[in-house]
């Protein structure tokens, strides 16, 4: 979340509108989830891992065995996020954060596109 908010703070002059993040990438997501335990990300890196392990016979294997579950991974939590803006904040619950899941092993780097509409004050 904190990256979010460092590269746009022109984000501080929305009196209402909407944020939208897309990441560029077929084996990265963009979710949210609980931001204070930081038993959460692993718990969830652990059951993703569970739900698309590593060892299935999938087909398409020519990237390396964690590319295919990468993609998995990435379909099932998706790869964009709303917001809604409110005088210069994003309506983020208390303990909700923005998190980049990386889901290959090696991931290079990530690209994210954000955009504002909305109302400036």
């Amino acid at each position: 979340t904190h990256e979010i908010l460092e590269a746009i703070p022109e984000l501080r002059e929305f009196r209402v509108g909407m944020f939208h993040a897309f990441i560029q990438h077929t084996s990265a997501s963009l979710i949210i989830s609980e931001n204070a335990d930081p038993d959460v990300p692993r718990d969830l890196e652990a059951s993703l891992n569970d739900i698309a392990p590593e060892s299935f016979p999938y087909a398409h294997t020519a990237e390396g065995p964690d590319d295919m579950p990468a993609h998995v991974k990435a379909a099932l939590l998706g790869t964009s996020l709303s917001i809604p803006i409110h005088k210069g904040s994003l309506l983020l619950g208390v303990w909700q954060g923005i998190y980049l899941c990386e889901h290959r092993n090696q991931g290079g780097s990530r690209r994210v596109v954000a955009t504002l509409q909305g109302d400036r004050g």
